[in-house]
């Protein structure tokens, strides 16, 4: 693995968390990263909520299956009709925020912070008991909730490239790059 990649080789799921709170020059960090997303249209549909209190924390804990462990911060990504800049960027929203949340995950990686992405979208009852919990109006669809924290676990860095999913000019077409 090329050592330059390194920060996207170590991101892996993380459900393990110290309980040590993570700076909020470093969450800034990872806002300013969501934000620097590409986004169709530059529609930039994307809104955010951080929830770094214990009481919200617990009671996200309850809102899907995918969501009990203990972290001592959570960001939801979501998308708000009230912030579309083209009409036609709205069908590209899902594309948008995870775009938006990849480059979360990607910053709390080079910043040495654990992460785990728990889809709450397309799913209705995650979506309103998202929504209820975090008090998000109707205009406004939470994609996920991301989980963040400081590893309480290693995991080695990885990638799982398969050569035979990659197609050249058509599909495929799969030429054997690594012959030297």
């Amino acid at each position: 693995m090329d050592e330059r990649l390194n920060f996207i080789f170590r991101r892996r799921s993380i459900r393990k968390f110290l309980d040590t709170p993570v700076e909020p020059e470093k969450i800034d960090l990872l806002l300013q990263a969501g934000m620097a997303a590409p986004s169709a249209m530059n529609n930039q549909p994307w809104e955010f909520v951080v929830v770094t209190e214990a009481e919200q924390l617990e009671k996200l804990r309850t809102t899907s299956p995918y969501c009990k462990f203990k972290v001592p911060l959570v960001i939801s990504v979501c998308a708000s009709t009230s912030v579309f800049r083209n009409p036609g960027g709205k069908l590209f929203w899902v594309q948008d925020c995870s775009a938006a949340t990849e480059n979360i995950l990607l910053a709390a990686s080079a910043l040495g912070l654990g992460s785990c992405w728990i889809g709450v979208y397309p799913i209705f009852l995650f979506k309103k008991r998202v929504m209820q919990t975090l008090a998000i109006p109707e205009y406004v669809t939470p994609l996920n909730l991301i989980y963040l924290g400081y590893p309480a676990v290693e995991k080695e860095a990885r990638t799982q490239y398969e050569a035979d999913r990659v197609h050249w000019q058509s599909y495929g077409n799969q030429p054997h790059l690594n012959k030297a």
